[in-house]
């Protein structure tokens, strides 16, 4: 069982930037970031494979937000600039075994909430 721990939501204006942290008690596994809005499907936003070499992201994005990760400490990151209304969600970690930036994700965080203000 892998363990995932987010932090960094809160609330921001428009066009400011966060930073989601993503701290994950297995090394290897991919991380990724998916969001889920009110009333809306979960939809992936961006992930990292476990070496860190290969990134992967949802069209929305738009070189917005930028994933990376730190395997000394086992924690991913989702730098968001640029950010929107319309970005505001639940953002969750996932982490998945295959190791591969476009999942499948198999272990989920509890999320953290980011609100962007217009």
């Amino acid at each position: 069982q892998v363990q995932l721990v987010e932090s960094g939501g809160g609330l921001v204006q428009a066009g400011g930037s966060l930073r989601l942290s993503c701290a994950a008690s297995a090394r290897t596994y991919a991380l990724g970031w998916f969001r889920q809005a009110p009333g809306k499907e979960r939809e992936f936003v961006a992930g990292i494979s476990g070496s860190g070499g290969k990134t992967y992201y949802g069209d929305f994005v738009k070189g917005r937000f930028t994933i990376s990760r730190d395997n000394a400490k086992n924690t991913a990151y989702l730098q968001m600039n640029s950010l929107k209304a319309e970005d505001t969600a639940v953002y969750y970690c996932a982490a998945g075994r295959s190791g591969w930036e476009r999942g499948p994700f198999d272990y989920w965080g509890q999320g953290t909430q980011v609100t962007v203000s217009s």
